[in-house]
């Protein structure tokens, strides 16, 4: 097995077998983030019958990724990865913060806010590293982009493996709440994450290329359904 996998990209760089490894691990279902437990608001939407097939779950999530908050959480893990390369720890604590004011909801925050303590809490017991020190004296708590951006930056993962891993997850979570959700077959969740890659392609373009002056959404339905949400009479889901 070779020690050093190429990157994609061609330039040159790279990342080490065991670097891949542990990306991984950090964002494989068994990972005790708790990201299972929230729909990120689409709970709502299927019960308000905006989604109610592959079709439009596939065209939920592609808004989303291309206009909606997990266009801005490509954003915050790109600026992360790039600053914690830098060892720029201000500006790393002004992206931390920001990622956290840019919560729509109260659902949203706690979603953000559970996720990166279970985060910050597993990779310091198992993974630990400098970074993830500075990241829990922040005076705001960090999100899941802030976090995983930074720690891999930290084991040398170029941005490019890092962020298309990291939305690819994003993805394959909220595929995975429709299917139970609406409900779909197994196969009809694999169409629709076949279906995504040119949104989740287009938000790594946009977070490997973009700073926190781009940050921007048009997602407002998402953040309705969210709200919506809060009251919903019977839930499987905390988001």
């Amino acid at each position: 097995m070779p020690d050093l996998i190429p990157e994609a990209s061609g330039n040159g760089q790279g990342v080490s077998s065991v670097a891949m490894l542990r990306l991984l691990s950090w964002l494989s279902p068994t990972f005790p983030s708790g990201a299972y437990s929230y729909s990120h608001g689409l709970e709502w939407a299927v019960e308000a019958a905006y989604v109610s097939d592959r079709e439009s779950l596939v065209d939920w999530l592609d808004a989303d990724l291309r206009f909606g908050s997990a266009r801005n959480e490509a954003i915050f893990f790109g600026e992360s990865h790039r600053y914690a390369d830098q060892n720029d720890l201000g500006k790393l604590a002004i992206v931390a913060e920001l990622a956290a004011a840019y919560r729509g909801t109260a659902e949203f925050a706690l979603e953000s806010s559970q996720q990166a303590g279970a985060f910050l809490s597993t990779l310091r017991r198992v993974w630990p590293d400098t970074i993830l020190d500075d990241l829990a004296s922040f005076r705001m708590p960090p999100t899941v982009a802030v976090v995983v951006g930074a720690r891999t930056a930290k084991e040398r993962i170029p941005l490019c493996f890092a962020l298309h891993a990291f939305l690819h997850n994003y993805a394959v979570n909220l595929v995975n709440a429709g299917v139970r959700l609406v409900p779909l077959g197994q196969t009809d969740g694999q169409r629709a994450l076949a279906e995504l890659e040119p949104a989740i392609l287009h938000a790594c373009r946009l977070g490997a290329e973009a700073s926190v002056d781009d940050l921007g959404s048009a997602g407002f339905s998402l953040e309705i359904c969210s709200i919506a949400h809060e009251t919903q009479y019977t839930r499987l889901f905390r988001s």
